[in-house]
């Protein structure tokens, strides 16, 4: 039943009831841990006050200017999704409209070879372990979160059932990959479970992995930006894609429900599309190119 507008107040018992609905919905801890920031930060805005639509579009309008454009957009699904489970239709705010890139920036995403420079440099380290974390997640286009399903009963059958909001989708393991994880199982004297655990048996958590992939950023002389664990998954989807050219491929093996999510890394690199467009040959330079001419200096005669 939807509660009458007066009795929209958002407080900490409020956001408490909420976190069990998302744990309850299998949401990532991250994913729950960040819907909760942007609804504290919402909470704040309201100041006890009860919400309605006029509220939610002021906060939307304090936004601008603070956040990029996409920022917003997060925040506000999350506000979106938090009033539809609350009932509150009546309160929805509009994202805003954002142009799709049509290429990718190579200030943010990671090429192969800067992928093999950050490997080496694992190696030259000495970190073994981080080094085969970082080829795992790589190789199979893995998110952190689905790490733990990499055991030993995986390793030896060739595929992991990775189960995640609620969907499960079958990967396969490369078989280079297999042959080093087993290497790394037998060394360690791991019978069964999940290959990648802290000294404690817990899984591995995406801020270590990305700290330690970051104190690599020196060494292997690649911009700190470019380094962290999301950047191996989209590298194994910009390089399947370009091998298979398979979106749809693509989609099931990343565990996409939509294409749109996909389309993001079958995007070309800046590079790629300004090369395609200069040799489209549709720029006309022959008058330009003879008044250049003209206009040219003539050297002087040596005597």
């Amino acid at each position: 039943m939807m509660r009458k507008t007066k009795d929209r107040i958002i407080n900490e018992k409020v956001l408490a009831d909420y976190r069990r609905t998302l744990v309850e919905e299998e949401k990532s801890s991250n994913t729950i841990d960040q819907y909760l920031r942007d609804l504290e930060a919402f909470m704040q805005f309201a100041d006890g006050k009860p919400v309605d639509k006029d509220m939610a579009r002021r906060y939307k309008e304090s936004m601008e200017g603070q956040y990029q454009p996409r920022s917003i957009n997060a925040k506000l699904c999350a506000l979106n999704g938090f009033f539809k489970r609350m009932g509150w239709y009546d309160c929805l705010v509009k994202l805003k409209k954002i142009q799709k890139e049509t290429f990718r920036l190579v200030d943010k995403v990671m090429t192969k070879e800067e992928y093999e420079m950050l490997l080496a440099a694992a190696r030259r380290l000495g970190r073994k372990r981080l080094n085969l974390v970082m080829q795992t997640l790589c190789s199979m286009g893995l998110r952190v979160s689905e790490l733990r399903f990499i055991t030993v009963e995986a390793v030896r059958r060739g595929f992991a059932d990775v189960t995640l909001k609620g969907k499960t989708r079958r990967v396969l393991l490369p078989k280079n990959l297999r042959l080093l994880l087993g290497e790394c199982i037998k060394d360690a004297g791991i019978k069964v479970g999940s290959v990648f655990v802290t000294r404690n048996g817990k899984p591995l958590d995406r801020s270590n992995i990305c700290r330690d992939m970051k104190a690599l950023a020196e060494e292997a002389g690649i911009a700190r930006s470019k380094i962290f664990p999301h950047n191996l998954r989209h590298l194994f989807a910009c390089v399947f894609y370009a091998k298979e050219k398979n979106a749809n491929h693509l989609a099931d093996i990343m565990g996409h429900s939509s294409l749109n999510t996909t389309r993001i890394y079958t995007q070309g690199s800046m590079e790629e599309q300004m090369t395609a467009l200069n040799n489209m040959g549709l720029v006309d330079l022959s008058d330009f190119l003879r008044e250049r001419k003209k206009i040219m200096p003539t050297k002087e005669k040596t005597a």
